[in-house]
Protein backbone atom coordinates (compact mmCIF):
# COMPACT_ATOMS: atom_id res chain seq x y z
CA UNK A 1 0.00 0.00 0.00
CA UNK A 2 1.60 3.17 -1.22
CA UNK A 3 1.17 6.36 0.78
CA UNK A 4 1.56 9.90 -0.51
CA UNK A 5 1.93 13.30 1.07
CA UNK A 6 -1.37 15.14 0.79
CA UNK A 7 0.13 18.11 -1.05
CA UNK A 8 1.87 15.84 -3.54
CA UNK A 9 -1.34 13.87 -4.11
CA UNK A 10 -3.58 16.93 -4.45
CA UNK A 11 -1.83 20.34 -4.57
CA UNK A 12 -5.19 22.17 -4.33
CA UNK A 13 -6.48 20.21 -1.36
CA UNK A 14 -7.18 23.44 0.58
CA UNK A 15 -10.07 24.17 -1.80
CA UNK A 16 -11.85 21.04 -0.58
CA UNK A 17 -11.38 22.18 3.03
CA UNK A 18 -12.74 25.68 2.46
CA UNK A 19 -9.27 27.19 2.75
CA UNK A 20 -8.28 25.30 5.91
CA UNK A 21 -4.80 23.85 6.16
CA UNK A 22 -4.22 20.82 8.33
CA UNK A 23 -0.48 21.30 8.40
CA UNK A 24 0.54 23.47 11.32
CA UNK A 25 -2.38 22.59 13.60
CA UNK A 26 -1.45 21.97 17.21
CA UNK A 27 -1.87 18.42 18.52
CA UNK A 28 -3.30 18.00 22.03
CA UNK A 29 -4.22 15.08 24.23
CA UNK A 30 -7.93 14.63 24.60
CA UNK A 31 -9.14 15.21 28.15
CA UNK A 32 -5.92 16.61 29.65
CA UNK A 33 -5.62 19.25 26.89
CA UNK A 34 -1.84 18.94 26.93
CA UNK A 35 -0.03 19.98 23.77
CA UNK A 36 2.18 17.22 22.44
CA UNK A 37 3.25 18.55 19.06
CA UNK A 38 2.26 19.95 15.67
CA UNK A 39 0.93 18.41 12.47
CA UNK A 40 3.68 18.67 9.86
CA UNK A 41 2.05 16.64 7.08
CA UNK A 42 -0.75 14.25 6.09
CA UNK A 43 -0.37 10.87 4.38
CA UNK A 44 -3.09 9.55 2.06
CA UNK A 45 -3.49 6.28 0.20
CA UNK A 46 -3.88 5.76 -3.54
CA UNK A 47 -7.58 6.64 -3.36
CA UNK A 48 -6.98 9.86 -1.44
CA UNK A 49 -8.25 8.59 1.93
CA UNK A 50 -6.53 10.06 4.99
CA UNK A 51 -4.44 7.41 6.75
CA UNK A 52 -1.89 9.15 8.99
CA UNK A 53 -1.08 12.54 10.42
CA UNK A 54 2.64 13.23 10.67
CA UNK A 55 3.10 14.76 14.13
CA UNK A 56 6.22 16.60 15.26
CA UNK A 57 6.51 15.80 18.96
CA UNK A 58 8.61 18.88 19.72
CA UNK A 59 6.66 19.59 22.90
CA UNK A 60 7.03 16.05 24.23
CA UNK A 61 10.09 14.59 22.55
CA UNK A 62 12.33 17.11 20.83
CA UNK A 63 13.11 16.45 17.16
CA UNK A 64 10.98 13.32 16.78
CA UNK A 65 8.22 12.86 14.22
CA UNK A 66 5.72 10.03 14.45
CA UNK A 67 2.63 8.82 12.63
CA UNK A 68 -0.83 9.24 14.13
CA UNK A 69 -3.56 7.10 12.48
CA UNK A 70 -6.47 9.25 11.37
CA UNK A 71 -8.90 7.16 13.39
CA UNK A 72 -7.05 8.14 16.58
CA UNK A 73 -7.37 11.87 15.88
CA UNK A 74 -10.18 14.42 16.04
CA UNK A 75 -9.72 17.59 14.03
CA UNK A 76 -11.48 20.69 15.37
CA UNK A 77 -11.18 23.65 13.02
CA UNK A 78 -13.12 25.86 15.43
CA UNK A 79 -10.05 26.02 17.67
CA UNK A 80 -7.47 24.92 15.07
CA UNK A 81 -6.52 21.85 17.06
CA UNK A 82 -6.10 18.13 16.60
CA UNK A 83 -6.99 15.97 19.61
CA UNK A 84 -5.41 12.57 19.97
CA UNK A 85 -7.50 9.68 21.22
CA UNK A 86 -5.82 7.49 23.78
CA UNK A 87 -2.21 8.44 22.95
CA UNK A 88 0.06 8.34 25.99
CA UNK A 89 3.61 9.56 26.41
CA UNK A 90 4.72 5.96 26.76
CA UNK A 91 3.17 5.11 23.42
CA UNK A 92 4.76 8.17 21.82
CA UNK A 93 8.17 7.08 23.08
CA UNK A 94 7.62 3.57 21.70
CA UNK A 95 6.58 4.81 18.25
CA UNK A 96 9.23 4.43 15.55
CA UNK A 97 10.51 7.75 14.29
CA UNK A 98 9.15 8.91 10.93
CA UNK A 99 11.80 9.78 8.37
CA UNK A 100 10.64 11.48 5.18
CA UNK A 101 13.67 10.21 3.28
CA UNK A 102 12.85 6.59 3.96
CA UNK A 103 10.09 4.71 2.14
CA UNK A 104 7.19 3.40 4.20
CA UNK A 105 6.75 -0.35 4.04
CA UNK A 106 4.48 -2.88 5.69
CA UNK A 107 6.98 -3.69 8.43
CA UNK A 108 7.34 -0.07 9.46
CA UNK A 109 3.58 0.48 9.49
CA UNK A 110 3.12 -2.67 11.55
CA UNK A 111 5.50 -1.28 14.15
CA UNK A 112 3.41 1.90 14.25
CA UNK A 113 0.10 0.05 14.37
CA UNK A 114 1.42 -2.30 17.02
CA UNK A 115 1.99 0.60 19.41
CA UNK A 116 -1.53 1.95 18.92
CA UNK A 117 -3.00 -1.53 19.39
CA UNK A 118 -1.71 -1.55 22.95
CA UNK A 119 -4.54 -1.12 25.48
CA UNK A 120 -5.03 2.26 27.12
CA UNK A 121 -6.79 3.26 30.33
CA UNK A 122 -9.98 4.61 28.82
CA UNK A 123 -12.34 4.13 25.95
CA UNK A 124 -12.77 7.18 23.74
CA UNK A 125 -15.44 7.98 21.24
CA UNK A 126 -14.09 8.64 17.79
CA UNK A 127 -14.96 11.89 16.10
CA UNK A 128 -14.33 13.44 12.72
CA UNK A 129 -15.29 17.09 12.37
CA UNK A 130 -12.87 17.48 9.51
CA UNK A 131 -14.49 17.36 6.08
CA UNK A 132 -12.90 14.08 5.10
CA UNK A 133 -14.85 11.55 3.11
CA UNK A 134 -14.65 7.91 4.14
CA UNK A 135 -16.09 5.02 2.19
CA UNK A 136 -15.38 2.37 4.82
CA UNK A 137 -17.48 0.87 7.61
CA UNK A 138 -17.07 2.78 10.85
CA UNK A 139 -16.57 1.47 14.36
CA UNK A 140 -17.75 4.33 16.61
CA UNK A 141 -15.75 3.35 19.69
CA UNK A 142 -12.16 2.47 20.20
CA UNK A 143 -12.04 -0.68 22.31
CA UNK A 144 -8.52 -2.09 22.41
CA UNK A 145 -8.10 -5.68 23.43
CA UNK A 146 -5.18 -7.51 24.90
CA UNK A 147 -5.35 -10.01 22.07
CA UNK A 148 -3.49 -8.75 19.02
CA UNK A 149 -4.90 -10.17 15.77
CA UNK A 150 -2.52 -11.58 13.24
CA UNK A 151 -2.45 -9.73 9.94
CA UNK A 152 -1.02 -10.88 6.64
CA UNK A 153 1.14 -8.49 4.63
CA UNK A 154 -0.38 -9.75 1.39
CA UNK A 155 -4.00 -9.28 2.41
CA UNK A 156 -3.86 -6.43 4.95
CA UNK A 157 -6.26 -3.56 4.35
CA UNK A 158 -6.82 -0.39 6.36
CA UNK A 159 -10.51 -1.28 6.56
CA UNK A 160 -9.51 -4.22 8.78
CA UNK A 161 -8.83 -1.80 11.63
CA UNK A 162 -11.56 0.86 11.76
CA UNK A 163 -10.42 1.77 15.29
CA UNK A 164 -7.22 3.13 13.72
CA UNK A 165 -8.34 4.29 10.31
CA UNK A 166 -12.12 4.67 10.51
CA UNK A 167 -13.90 8.02 10.63
CA UNK A 168 -17.00 8.53 12.75
CA UNK A 169 -19.51 10.61 10.81
CA UNK A 170 -22.43 10.01 13.16
CA UNK A 171 -22.08 13.23 15.17
CA UNK A 172 -20.35 15.40 12.65
CA UNK A 173 -21.62 15.08 9.13
CA UNK A 174 -20.81 17.27 6.19
CA UNK A 175 -23.42 17.79 3.48
CA UNK A 176 -21.90 19.28 0.37
CA UNK A 177 -24.06 21.37 -1.94
CA UNK A 178 -22.92 21.51 -5.53
CA UNK A 179 -23.73 23.87 -8.35
CA UNK A 180 -22.90 23.98 -12.01
CA UNK A 181 -21.16 26.95 -13.54
CA UNK A 182 -20.54 27.85 -17.13
CA UNK A 183 -16.86 27.69 -17.98
CA UNK A 184 -16.20 29.69 -21.13
CA UNK A 185 -13.41 28.69 -23.43
CA UNK A 186 -12.53 29.24 -27.05
CA UNK A 187 -11.31 27.08 -29.87
CA UNK A 188 -10.07 28.08 -33.29
CA UNK A 189 -11.59 26.62 -36.40
CA UNK A 190 -10.96 27.24 -40.08
CA UNK A 191 -13.80 29.16 -41.70
CA UNK A 192 -12.31 29.75 -45.12
CA UNK A 193 -9.20 30.41 -47.15
CA UNK A 194 -8.03 33.35 -49.21
CA UNK A 195 -5.64 32.64 -52.07
CA UNK A 196 -3.73 35.57 -53.54
CA UNK A 197 -1.57 35.05 -56.63
CA UNK A 198 -0.44 36.72 -59.89
CA UNK A 199 -1.44 36.28 -63.52
CA UNK A 200 0.02 37.79 -66.71
CA UNK A 201 -2.24 39.77 -69.00
CA UNK A 202 -1.26 41.07 -72.48
CA UNK A 203 -2.20 44.37 -74.07
CA UNK A 204 -1.21 46.36 -77.17
CA UNK A 205 0.81 49.46 -76.42
CA UNK A 206 1.35 52.25 -78.97
CA UNK A 207 4.21 54.68 -79.11
CA UNK A 208 4.90 57.52 -81.59
CA UNK A 209 8.44 57.78 -82.93
CA UNK A 210 9.44 60.72 -85.24
CA UNK A 211 11.66 59.47 -88.11
CA UNK A 212 13.50 61.21 -90.98
CA UNK A 213 13.73 60.06 -94.58
CA UNK A 214 16.05 61.57 -97.25
CA UNK A 215 14.93 62.16 -100.89
CA UNK A 216 16.56 63.61 -103.96
CA UNK A 217 15.30 66.80 -105.51
CA UNK A 218 16.50 67.65 -109.02
CA UNK A 219 16.16 71.26 -110.05
CA UNK A 220 16.79 72.55 -113.50
CA UNK A 221 17.48 76.28 -113.68
CA UNK A 222 18.53 78.64 -116.50
CA UNK A 223 21.68 80.49 -115.51
CA UNK A 224 21.88 84.17 -116.07
CA UNK A 225 24.61 83.86 -118.71
CA UNK A 226 22.74 81.24 -120.70
CA UNK A 227 23.46 81.62 -124.46
CA UNK A 228 26.95 83.02 -123.98
CA UNK A 229 29.69 81.31 -126.03
CA UNK A 230 32.39 79.52 -124.14
CA UNK A 231 35.88 78.50 -125.21
CA UNK A 232 36.80 74.97 -126.26
CA UNK A 233 38.85 74.48 -123.14
CA UNK A 234 35.94 75.41 -120.91
CA UNK A 235 33.54 73.24 -122.74
CA UNK A 236 34.38 69.79 -121.41
CA UNK A 237 32.29 67.18 -123.03
CA UNK A 238 32.63 63.88 -121.17
CA UNK A 239 30.38 60.99 -121.64
CA UNK A 240 29.26 58.85 -118.67
CA UNK A 241 29.82 61.42 -115.94
CA UNK A 242 27.62 60.49 -113.01
CA UNK A 243 26.79 62.30 -109.70
CA UNK A 244 26.10 59.90 -106.78
CA UNK A 245 24.21 60.80 -103.56
CA UNK A 246 23.58 58.48 -100.55
CA UNK A 247 19.96 58.42 -99.44
CA UNK A 248 19.18 57.66 -95.72
CA UNK A 249 16.04 57.20 -93.71
CA UNK A 250 15.28 56.46 -90.03
CA UNK A 251 13.29 53.43 -88.90
CA UNK A 252 11.80 53.03 -85.41
CA UNK A 253 13.73 50.73 -83.03
CA UNK A 254 11.35 49.57 -80.23
CA UNK A 255 12.37 47.31 -77.29
CA UNK A 256 10.68 46.32 -74.04
CA UNK A 257 11.94 46.88 -70.48
CA UNK A 258 10.26 45.77 -67.19
CA UNK A 259 9.57 48.37 -64.51
CA UNK A 260 8.19 47.99 -60.93
CA UNK A 261 4.63 49.18 -61.03
CA UNK A 262 3.34 48.61 -57.44
CA UNK A 263 3.64 46.41 -54.36
CA UNK A 264 0.82 44.33 -52.92
CA UNK A 265 1.11 43.67 -49.17
CA UNK A 266 -1.00 40.86 -47.65
CA UNK A 267 -1.66 40.67 -43.88
CA UNK A 268 -4.37 39.52 -41.46
CA UNK A 269 -6.30 41.77 -39.09
CA UNK A 270 -8.06 40.34 -36.00
CA UNK A 271 -11.44 41.90 -35.26
CA UNK A 272 -12.60 41.72 -31.65
CA UNK A 273 -16.19 40.75 -30.94
CA UNK A 274 -18.24 39.46 -28.01
CA UNK A 275 -20.47 36.44 -28.43
CA UNK A 276 -23.09 35.67 -25.79
CA UNK A 277 -24.22 32.11 -25.19
CA UNK A 278 -26.47 30.53 -22.60
CA UNK A 279 -26.94 27.10 -21.08
CA UNK A 280 -29.07 25.63 -18.32
CA UNK A 281 -27.12 25.05 -15.10
CA UNK A 282 -28.17 23.22 -11.94
CA UNK A 283 -27.68 24.20 -8.29
CA UNK A 284 -28.38 22.28 -5.12
CA UNK A 285 -30.25 24.06 -2.34
CA UNK A 286 -30.60 22.90 1.23
CA UNK A 287 -33.98 21.39 2.07
CA UNK A 288 -34.38 21.11 5.85
CA UNK A 289 -37.20 18.97 7.26
CA UNK A 290 -36.88 19.41 11.01
CA UNK A 291 -40.33 18.36 12.11
CA UNK A 292 -40.94 19.93 15.52
CA UNK A 293 -37.25 20.30 16.39
CA UNK A 294 -35.74 23.81 16.36
CA UNK A 295 -32.95 24.27 13.84
CA UNK A 296 -30.28 26.98 14.01
CA UNK A 297 -28.52 27.92 10.80
CA UNK A 298 -25.20 29.69 10.94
Amino acid sequence: MVLYKLEDFEPNYRDAFEGHDISGLGVYTQGTDEKIGTVSDVLVDEEGHFRYLVVDLGFWIFGKKVLLPIGRARIDYNVDRVYTIGLTREQAEDLPEFNERQALDYDYEERVRGVYRQPVNSTNTLDASAPVEASIPVDTTYQPTTTTPIYNRDSYNYEHEPSLFGLNEQDHQTLKLYEERLIASKHRQKTGEVSIGKRVETDTARVTVPVERERVVIERVTPADAGTAVSGREADFREGEVARLEIHEETPDVRKEAFLREEVRVRKVVDQDTVETQETVRREELDVNSGNFPIEER
